[in-house]
Formats: C-alpha cells, sequence, structure tokens
C-alpha cells in the first residue's frame, strides 16, 4: 500500500539505514533493558494501538512508554525516534495476519478485487493510515511479501512491468480516496452530532423550493433512489475500473496476436 495524503506524518523521513536494519531483523539487538517483556515488536503494537484509538497526532515516543509503564528514554534502546518507528508501523499492520489480502485460484481480476477490498479493510482497521503521506515508502517484508503475491496473480495480464504497477497505484489510489470519502462522512457526523440523514432532512425544505424553480430540470427529474443512501458506490467505481482493464488487456492481446 502506497497512498496517503499530505497527512500529518511522511514515512521514510528518519534513518533509512537504521529503519531497513530493524524491518529485516539485521541490526545489532538490543540489550537486555530494565523492563521485562519489552521488545521492539511490543513497543510497535503498543503504537498501533495509540495510533488507531487517537489518531497519528497523538503519537509520541513519550505516550508510547505511558501506555508500555517504562521511561521514555528505554524505547530508544530498541528504535531511534518517532520517524521510525512510524516505517516500522507501517509494515507491521501489512503482515498476512493483519491484511488477509487472498487472491484466491481465479484470475488477474479476482485478484485485484481481493485487493481492493482487503485494503479498504485495512484502513477501516486503521484510519490514521491515510494521514501518513508514503509517496516514499520504506520497503519491509511486508510490504514486499504483499507486493510479490499482487504481481504473480496480474502477471498474466500481459502488460509490461510499468504498467502492472500502474495497475496497483491505480487500484490503490481509488481504495484510498474511498476510504478517506467515508473517514470524513464518519468524522463530520461525530463533530456535528446530525446523522447523515438529519443533515440532508435540515437541507430539505431549500433543496425542494430549488428543484421546482425550474433552474435544474436534469436534477429535478432524477428518480427518488439517485441519492440512495444503500448504493455501493466502493463496489460500482471498483467493476467499472476492471471493466475498463480487460477492455485495455484485450486491446493487448489482439495487437500481439497480429
Amino acid at each position: 500500500m502506497s497512498s496517503g495524503g499530505s497527512g500529518t506524518e511522511t514515512s521514510g523521513s528518519g534513518d533509512i539505514a537504521r529503519t531497513l536494519d530493524l524491518l529485516w531483523g539485521t541490526g545489532q539487538r538490543p540489550s537486555r533493558g530494565p523492563k521485562p517483556g519489552l521488545t521492539l515488536e511490543r513497543i510497535v503494537e503498543a503504537a498501533i494501538e495509540v495510533a488507531d484509538r487517537d489518531g497519528i497526532g497523538a503519537l509520541s515516543m513519550r505516550r508510547i512508554a505511558t501506555e508500555l509503564g517504562t521511561g521514555t528514554m528505554s524505547l530508544y534502546r530498541y528504535v531511534p525516534g518517532k520517524a521510525e518507528l512510524l516505517d516500522l508501523m507501517l509494515d507491521r499492520v501489512q503482515r498476512p495476519a493483519e491484511n488477509p489480502a487472498d487472491p484466491g485460484d481465479g484470475g488477474w481480476r479476482p485478484a485485484l478485487e481481493a485487493l481492493a477490498r482487503a485494503t479498504l479493510a485495512l484502513y477501516r482497521r486503521h484510519p490514521w493510515l491515510l494521514e501518513v503521506n508514503q509517496s516514499r515508502p520504506i520497503l519491509g517484508p511486508s510490504a514486499l511479501d504483499g507486493m510479490e503475491k499482487v504481481f504473480s496473480r496480474i502477471k498474466p495480464m500481459r502488460l509490461s512491468d510499468p504498467e502492472l504497477l500502474s495497475v496497483i497505484v491505480m487500484i490503490d489510489g481509488y481504495v484510498a480516496g474511498a476510504a478517506r470519502t467515508q473517514l470524513y462522512q464518519e468524522q463530520a457526523e461525530h463533530s456535528s452530532g446530525l446523522t447523515d440523514a438529519e443533515f440532508w432532512e435540515a437541507q430539505r425544505p431549500a433543496l425542494e423550493k430549488a428543484m421546482s424553480s425550474g433552474r435544474y430540470p436534469v436534477m429535478a427529474g432524477l428518480s427518488e433512489d439517485a441519492f440512495d443512501a444503500g448504493f455501493d458506490h466502493f463496489e460500482f467505481g471498483l467493476q467499472r475500473i476492471l471493466d475498463g482493464l480487460e477492455v485495455h488487456v484485450a486491446r493487448r492481446a489482439a495487437e500481439e496476436g497480429r
């Protein structure tokens, strides 16, 4: 997963070499600290719990130390700082047990469907991911395991390698946009105290007057279910993207067969 908006944090902003050592287990392990049971894995898990509960803005080494019942300085025996910890968190949430995007035994289309739905679920479990700029990710084992699995399933599309990567970027960008919209809707409801239905009901008199004015004939003629909250915009959009890819793949196959 490589999406993210402008965000409040940026991946890859710490000591890249040290982060890679920690991700791949190639660095020197810290000597046993004064806090029994304190490990790098536990620190990363605690950081994810804080971000899940209170947002990425609440993340700090002091806050994590408090959660773990230890001193802040003891954390630096395991991780250089918050920037490197963020990269560990990003890789940790992409582990198969956390992000079980099983593409199954079908073709490339089911694989991309599974990728899209699993990524949406990942954003739903960890909304703070949408606040992180991941345009320059540090690639650890979990991220590469996931990419390897997806690439292996979409290779039969017979597109060029840059095009295959673009397909993954396209799907992730679409999912991130959908997830961000859902998150904003939930935040708006929480901050306003109005449900989505109450919000639109408050606008009904003004909108009915506008629709009857003759100024908006096309919108006034829309069916009653045009704005049905039950319509699955995510699934509709996903299927149309895949439809478009099918056309492109078929065209490429026809060109190669000439």
